[in-house]
């Protein structure tokens, strides 16, 4: 019988790789807590609408990327390919529209069928925040910094670059977006095919074109610069000064513009060059019209998500296994003060684990493999005398400790 293989673009985390999946998300998680941030969970799947109404029909995801399917009811349904429009989903459903601002972290599997690459996968894992109902570029400001914050503590923040951009307010976007279509319109034969289908549509999304036909079009491309109302300078200059306080280093590229179609104003990417050609790690920007395409009212927001699988893929330490200890009976006969031993040890918080089968040697030798610290040995002796003998498997010293005081000789130990 063949071995039946995982689908393409799919991965197992297991051993060392699980460690940096959990640690990337642990970070995150009392990072975005400082800041005042709740977990949100939404359902894995969502009715095919919350993402083709928000995405916008020319983004990749929805044109090539979704994976959909009919249920059994006759409803288009959707694995969601990203995190953001369930949010904003999740906010009008649950009646949150009402007391505004929230703040919202999540993370979980998301799906798009894309080309499988370094760090990508078509089922991959993003850990995300979104700070919906304000409009202040202070705002920004501030969940750039908590990205910033997260990168610093896993000790990435040397290997990677902010990268910041404005697309300005609905006035300045609808000038430059006139300016770019009629640019565009004289090279039509030079554009490559996705550029030509967003050029009526939505020509902002060929400057973040990868083609090379495309690429070269965009040096001469009309700038946002020479199309900003005064109202969208002013929001540009107080997000720049306010990152400045905050410390934050980031250098200005007006090529930037997300990949969906409901981003304004603030547009950014930490990228790195350690990933090949797809460096970015974490990116974001600020939206409007997303709350209002799932039924609720006009709700500013701003926010961002990260690839765990690329963050984990860029920590140069992998998380250490947690310190255990490994219990090992000499006989059947003290199985009973053994689990009683087992038990107190993890009501302790003490990680420990039994092999179940093997002679002594045998036993140890699974020990040091699971790079246990500590043995604790119980023979009938003990048994009757309440007593273990605890091995340090580091030094091999090894002492007769009473069962009493174990946990406390334990922890003393483990510690150091």
């Amino acid at each position: 019988m063949s071995v039946v293989k995982p689908v393409r673009g799919t991965h197992d985390l297991i051993g060392e790789e699980s460690r940096r999946h959990q640690h990337v998300i642990e970070v995150a998680k009392r990072v975005t807590s400082l800041y005042g941030f709740e977990e949100w969970i939404t359902p894995i799947f969502e009715d095919t609408r919350v993402f083709s109404r928000s995405l916008g029909d020319t983004s990749d995801i929805v044109s090539k990327e979704m994976y959909c399917f009919e249920d059994r009811g006759g409803d288009s349904l959707t694995l969601r390919p990203e995190g953001t429009a369930g949010i904003c989903r999740a906010l009008v459903t649950n009646g949150l529209t009402q007391s505004l601002p929230q703040k919202a972290f999540y993370v979980g599997p998301m799906f798009r069928y894309e080309r499988p690459q370094k760090g990508r996968y078509r089922q991959f894992h993003q850990i995300g925040a979104e700070l919906l109902g304000t409009s202040t570029p202070f705002a920004d400001a501030e969940i750039i910094a908590m990205g910033y914050h997260i990168l610093q503590e896993l000790g990435v923040v040397d290997d990677i670059t902010l990268e910041l951009n404005t697309l300005g307010d609905q006035a300045s976007r609808k000038a430059w977006r006139e300016a770019l279509i009629a640019y565009f319109k004289k090279f039509q034969s030079d554009l490559s095919e996705d550029s030509l289908k967003r050029l009526e549509k939505n020509p902002l999304r060929i400057l973040d074109s990868k083609d090379p036909k495309d690429r070269a079009l965009l040096q001469d491309a009309p700038a946002l610069s020479h199309h900003m109302t005064d109202k969208a300078k002013g929001f540009w200059d107080k997000l720049r000064k306010a990152l400045d306080q905050f410390k934050i280093p980031f250098t200005e590229n007006p090529y930037i513009v997300r990949g969906m179609d409901y981003y304004s104003h603030t547009v950014f990417e930490f990228v790195t060059t350690k990933l090949g050609a797809q460096g970015t790690v974490l990116g974001g920007g600020r939206y409007e019209g997303l709350v209002e395409e799932m039924g609720g009212p006009s709700v500013p927001s701003i926010g961002w998500a990260a690839g765990v699988e690329r963050l984990a893929l860029l920590l140069e330490q992998v998380p250490s296994k947690i310190k255990s200890v490994a219990v090992i009976p000499f006989s059947d006969d003290v199985h009973d003060m053994t689990f009683s031993v087992l038990q107190d040890l993890r009501r302790h918080g003490i990680y420990a684990e039994i092999a179940y089968k093997g002679n002594f040697r045998k036993q140890m030798d699974r020990a040091n493999k699971q790079e246990s610290v500590m043995a604790v040995l119980i023979g009938e002796n003990e048994a009757q005398k309440q007593v273990v003998q605890v091995k340090d498997l580091t030094s091999s010293e090894q002492s007769e400790v009473a069962v009493t005081d174990l946990v406390a000789h334990l922890k003393m130990k483990m510690a150091k």
